[in-house]
């Protein structure tokens, strides 16, 4: 039986939970194939680039389930699953994707509606009368 590694990737509010086992290259996500899924060029490069950067895409099998958020934090998500789980199935790996910035997580968030204001930080117009 061969190893099978699990690594989980966040990106805004999405989450990727995503499964790694030696294989011939076979990427399915939630059930369908990558391309049928992320239908957007960019979006699958952004999936895929852990894979590119380790010359690694016919040598696992990757089973990603993804929730949450938007189908551009889900390719992040993904991206980072990805990442984190070929360190694990390989140590030697970490270099070249720090290297590429595929291993640290994005911060960004939607900042929280605060009271008394019109948006996120816009107050509303003064008038004196």
């Amino acid at each position: 039986m061969a190893t099978v590694e699990h690594a989980v990737g966040t990106r805004k509010r999405a989450t990727a939970k995503v499964w790694l086992s030696a294989g011939e290259g076979n990427f399915t996500v939630n059930g369908k194939g990558l391309e049928e899924y992320l239908q957007r060029k960019d979006l699958l490069l952004v999936a895929f680039r852990p894979l590119d950067v380790t010359e690694t895409a016919k040598r696992f099998d990757v089973r990603v389930q993804v929730k949450g958020g938007g189908t551009s934090a889900q390719a992040g998500a993904i991206s980072l699953g990805l990442s984190r789980a070929l360190v694990k199935h390989d140590f030697e790996f970490r270099k070249l994707l720090k290297d590429a910035g595929l291993l640290s997580r994005d911060p960004r968030e939607k900042e929280r509606m605060k009271y008394g204001l019109a948006k996120r930080r816009k107050s509303f117009q003064w008038t004196k009368r």
